[in-house]
């Protein structure tokens, strides 16, 4: 899944080390969702909507198809 985490996190000048620490995890894991080899729990996702103040939509880009 698409994501603007990388371009999110350098508008609040924040490292993957910070971003890890807030939000529980470990850097591998920031690395992982910035390169979109991962995709968050529900929870992760509300946890890095609510530090960049944006809804979960302006984070992840879904590109998949409903049917």
């Amino acid at each position: 899944m698409k994501n603007n985490i990388k371009v999110l996190r350098a508008q609040y000048s924040m490292t993957q080390d910070q971003l890890a620490e807030k939000l529980s995890v470990s850097r591998q894991t920031i690395i992982s969702l910035e390169k979109e080899k991962y995709n968050p729990s529900i929870i992760l996702a509300f946890k890095l909507a609510e530090i960049f103040n944006c809804k979960i939509e302006d984070v992840f880009i879904y590109e998949g198809d409903f049917e």
